[in-house]
């Protein structure tokens, strides 16, 4: 699972919120044994599509393809929240999905 840390530009005005994040939700929730990063992944991408979430949906997109989902997995993911979160949510993920897919190469 690559490294994920809160952006370091946000710790002069909420310092407090970087240190939440990295050391209680990545340092502690995300490495937890119950699911693997893959797993977790998935959670976050279909949430955060389902909740319109988009400024946090590119970043974790990104660590779901590091964390080995392939694009047509998520792309099935993104399908089927359509049907359950919304065809606006479903199609606005799948833009963001399809432009790092591209960026990447993948």
């Amino acid at each position: 699972m690559p490294e994920q840390s809160a952006p370091e530009e946000l710790r002069a005005i909420a310092p407090k919120l970087v240190d939440v994040t990295n050391d209680v939700l990545f340092g502690d929730v995300w490495k937890r044994p119950g699911l693997s990063p893959r797993d977790r992944s998935l959670v976050t991408v279909s949430v955060l599509a389902a909740l319109y979430r988009n400024e946090q949906l590119d970043y974790h997109l990104g660590v779901a393809l590091d964390n080995g989902l392939a694009v047509e997995e998520l792309s099935e993911a993104i399908t089927h929240l359509a049907f359950y979160a919304g065809w606006p949510n479903a199609m606005t993920a799948i833009n963001r999905l399809k432009k790092i897919a591209d960026e990447r190469g993948a």
